[in-house]
């Protein structure tokens, strides 16, 4: 019995806009504005050229598996068991993490239309209630989960196409300062690394191959369609947001307090509603790829046999669902997420670099099929993709690599008790 390929081409174009365009576009405009002003935009252009490349070699690498595993199994075929454990494992942390923090984030929008849902009985309700829900969603099965994410991911773009599309009449020429100075080099660098990880989570969404239709040719697609739509979008977003707000460096919520100055109350609220709509379609995205994470383990025999396990008429990995809703909601409820949350972007970068490495390495073995997505000069591209993720690394927070270490050391702690345990059983 195996996973049920019901992802469509389209279907796996939202679900990559969905994992993509979360809670964070709301914060965006203001932060990078700090660091570079007017150059954000050029900052955004720069940042979407690096994305790019990691996207192509992502969508080479992507098309030669039909499996469930993204990463995991890239890693597990160019590298071997250890180096891909040690990515699964950090993609299932930081699909905790990412969801914990972001259902709490959700409450505090909530909080916006009734004070009384940051209230401890409320939030602890709310947190439950709404992971239930997308429990019972992702339990129904992978076809019932997509539907929500597509009506989830046309939810959050509308409100923002409509901060777009009305804002693009009140832009303030004087607001757009073509005159001012060039940031410092560091700052623009950091601008650029905000958005880096404003454009990730495509690489988690690659997990459910085994659930996508002919992976083959729909990943490469969906990959260039998705990043090019988020690209042009965020330019947009950024572009309004700096020729119709003023106050834009000093705003802590740049997109709702834009939206008060030429929409009035009423869009102030909707942009809120579309920051609520927007980390619900992020979480349902969560919730399907994280619960797919110690599938593919299983399926490897790097985690007990119990998550590979299928429901008969749904074909959803059933305990692996259940097991990660527990957890996540234990780290949702606990504030347990908080340590976690710190390892995302070193994990992401090391994902970004391995894949780059592991393209390289599987064009060296003799190839069984040819009928992949073959990307020209991509050894070069490849090659770019290692150089910008080792300078990603360079640029981040040294506490954040002893995080990762710990982390993987309890990864591979827990690998080496399961793997002590399956071999008592054999005798």
């Amino acid at each position: 019995m195996k996973l049920k390929r019901e992802i469509s081409r389209w279907d796996l174009v939202l679900l990559l806009i969905n994992s993509t365009i979360g809670a964070g576009i709301f914060g965006l405009p203001s932060q990078i504005f700090k660091l570079s002003g007017i150059y954000s935009l050029p900052a955004l252009f720069l940042c979407a050229l690096i994305v790019f490349v990691l996207v192509l070699v992502f969508a080479e690498v992507a098309s030669r598996f039909k499996k469930t595993g993204g990463p995991y199994l890239y890693i597990l075929a160019a590298f071997g068991k250890i180096p891909a454990f040690i990515i699964g494992w950090l993609i299932l942390i930081t699909r905790v993490s990412t969801y914990a923090a972001l259902i709490n984030l959700m409450v505090t929008y909530l909080s916006y239309f009734n004070p009384l849902f940051i209230e401890p009985v409320y939030k602890i309700s709310l947190i439950s209630g709404i992971t239930f829900l997308f429990t019972w969603v992702n339990y129904l099965g992978v076809r019932n989960s997509t539907i929500l994410s597509n009506t989830l991911a046309i939810a959050k773009i509308l409100p923002l196409l409509a901060f777009v599309v009305i804002g693009l009449f009140y832009i303030k020429p004087e607001l757009i300062d073509t005159t001012q100075a060039l940031p410092d080099f560091s700052d623009f660098s950091s601008s650029v690394l905000i958005l880096i990880f404003a454009f990730t989570g495509f690489e988690a969404v690659l997990v459910n191959t085994g659930e996508i239709r002919d992976p083959r040719k729909n990943i490469p697609f969906a990959l260039i369609t998705s990043l090019s739509f988020v690209a042009i979008f965020y330019g947009l977003i950024q572009f309004v947001s700096i020729g119709t707000f003023p106050n834009l460096i000093s705003s802590d919520k740049p997109i709702t307090d834009a939206a008060q100055l030429f929409m009035g109350s009423t869009g102030a609220a909707l942009i809120t509603l579309g920051a609520v709509i927007s980390i619900g379609g992020t979480l349902n995205a969560v919730m399907l790829i994280g619960s797919r994470v110690p599938y593919a383990l299983s399926e490897e025999k790097q985690f007990p046999k119990l998550f590979s396990v299928l429901n008969p008429k749904n074909r959803t990995p059933v305990y692996s669902l259940f097991i990660f809703t527990a957890v996540t909601l234990l780290a949702s409820l606990t504030g347990s997420f908080i340590y976690a949350v710190s390892i995302s972007v070193i994990s992401k970068i090391f994902i970004f670099l391995l894949v780059c490495a592991a393209m390289i390495k599987l064009r060296q073995k003799p190839e069984k099929e040819a009928d992949y997505f073959k990307l020209r000069f991509g050894n070069f591209f490849a090659i770019a993709g290692i150089l910008a993720s080792v300078g990603l690394l360079l640029s981040s927070d040294l506490t954040e690599f002893v995080d990762v270490l710990v982390t993987v050391l309890i990864g591979l702690a827990l690998f080496g008790i399961y793997k002590i345990f399956s071999r008592k059983k054999e005798y």
